[in-house]
């Protein structure tokens, strides 16, 4: 059919580009039917693609596929490969070129799956909130640039917004914490709040089951409102908070130059009193801040505060990573070894204490005992390491120690010999005592004249205690006198006398009387 298209086509001064596009395949495979015949072009769509190619054995299962859900990309069609044939072994752009190839030759064009949206409809007053978060990069004064992150409020009736800015990521803690200054703000609470399946919020969504965070399950308890989370990958169901972030970043934020964050949060709620909240909506035609005059009315009260008082603590939360690290502001702090559980949640407390320097503390619980303590450094991308926190390597090397110890009659001064090595050589001293193991396992008759003679001769390396071994082992039937010195040397040229003087002589040098 290809073939036929493309040639009536060409009959009617369709241009090569133009049959192209028409077609939806490329000018190549346009020029390559043009120059076949009838019989040629049937041959070759029997073998579709040309020469033989990997995937050529499944061409039938792509094809069915491909006819039945033309919407299917190529990765699903590798996936579905993988899934029928687990021992095939094919890359990603092979299967994407396969499958181009055969959407061209039977013209299975792909089908953009459309998704139908209505009209949602008015929300009544005091029903619903929607909430969301995003993030942007601001230039600073000093011509730098920071990440910022912010969280948003709408009011789903009124459009009455808020937001509250931070220049770190987001806890649940810090959510808690706005959404109180959000029904501050607002002078009430609605009696449902919409948010995305954000990891502060909520762990999962099981077909309506919701399991939210602990933290944020107390405070929900607390507060009594309903919790609505909208479905995975799906933002469209909460447009008004999503239209809300984007007017935040395109019209609030963009091009505006960060000096501080509470200059900042100043002139956010001035930016919501003078345009946010002030400017005629496009849907309600109607001003928020004017609305929300009839809407406050509609509000639930809520306390002023919670029965709690951990949403103003400075304490904040972090996950332990697997090699027993937190970050924080752009570094890694260390917890002790062990801190990270392969089935446990690996969560800290940390707090910042601003005394002579900032100091960093690390707990398991809120209020529990502290695990670590770091000074904050002012760098980036450090490693701020307690030694205390890694794991002790001189356990074996300490055993050696002592069983080395044990071998030898005198064990203090044999204590004494190997600490002063390990003071000497203290990144060779496993290596040093693996060298006097092997000879004390060689040379056992000897170990305690060595040692003696290396603690008087003050020779202090495994190397040295080896080689006196070796040699008392070859003189063996040579006594040894304590006192004489180990290093000796006969003297060479011993018929050689030297020359001497008379005292005389000297004491004229020295300026003296005889």
């Amino acid at each position: 059919m290809l073939y036929v298209k493309i040639h009536e086509l060409r009959k009617r001064k369709f241009k090569v580009a133009q049959i192209a596009k028409e077609l939806k395949v490329s000018r190549p495979t346009v020029y390559k039917y043009l120059d076949m015949t009838f019989d040629e072009a049937k041959a070759y769509t029997e073998q579709p693609l040309g020469k033989k190619r990997k995937l050529d054995p499944y061409k039938d299962w792509i094809l069915a596929w491909l006819e039945e859900y033309p919407h299917l990309s190529s990765a699903q069609i590798h996936d579905w490969l993988l899934e029928r044939y687990p021992d095939l072994v094919v890359g990603g752009s092979t299967v994407r070129t396969y499958v181009k190839d055969i959407r061209e030759v039977y013209q299975i064009e792909k089908k953009v799956m459309i998704r139908q949206y209505e009209a949602v409809p008015e929300q009544p007053m005091g029903k619903q909130l929607q909430v969301d978060w995003g993030e942007t990069k601001q230039k600073t004064t000093d011509n730098k640039e920071i990440k910022l992150y912010f969280i948003a409020f709408v009011l789903a009736h009124s459009r009455q917004k808020y937001m509250e800015w931070q220049a770190r990521p987001f806890t649940t803690r810090d959510a808690i914490r706005c959404h109180e200054h959000a029904f501050q703000f607002y002078g009430g609470r609605t009696e449902e709040i919409v948010y995305d399946q954000d990891h502060l919020i909520a762990v999962s969504e099981n077909a309506g089951q919701l399991l939210l965070t602990t933290e944020f399950q107390h405070y929900v308890n607390e507060r009594e409102f309903n919790v609505h989370l909208c479905r995975k990958a799906d933002p469209e169901s909460k447009g008004m908070i999503e239209n809300v972030v984007k007017y935040i970043k395109g019209n609030f934020a963009d091009s505006r130059v960060f000096s501080d964050i509470e200059d900042w949060n100043s002139r956010a709620l001035q930016w919501l009193q003078r345009t946010g909240n002030h400017q005629v909506h496009q849907t309600t035609k109607k001003r928020p801040a004017e609305v929300f005059l009839l809407e406050k009315q509609h509000l639930q009260p809520v306390s002023s505060l919670l029965s709690y008082e951990s949403t103003h603590n400075q304490s904040i939360t972090r996950n332990v990573s697997k090699d027993n690290t937190i970050r924080y502001k752009s570094n890694r702090y260390s917890v002790p070894l062990g801190t990270y559980q392969t089935m446990s949640e690996n969560l800290v407390w940390i707090e910042v204490k601003d005394e002579d320097q900032k100091t960093l503390v690390i707990r398991r619980e809120a209020k529990g005992e502290v695990i670590a303590e770091h000074l904050v450094s002012s760098e980036k991308g450090k490693l701020i390491q307690n030694r205390h926190h890694t794991r002790d390597r001189s356990k074996g090397v300490e055993e050696l120690k002592q069983r080395l110890v044990s071998c030898f009659e005198d064990q203090g001064q044999a204590a004494a010999y190997l600490d002063e090595i390990s003071q000497r050589y203290p990144r060779y001293r496993r290596d040093q005592f693996a060298i006097i193991y092997k000879i004390i396992q060689q040379y056992p008759a000897f170990i305690d004249t060595v040692l003696t003679k290396c603690m008087a001769e003050k020779l202090y390396h495994a190397n040295d205690f080896r080689d006196i071994a070796h040699h008392l082992h070859t003189l063996r039937d040579e006594p040894i006198e304590e006192g004489q010195p180990f290093y000796t040397s006969s003297p060479k040229h011993s018929h050689i006398k030297a020359s001497t003087r008379s005292l005389l002589a000297y004491t004229s040098i020295l300026g003296g009387r005889a």
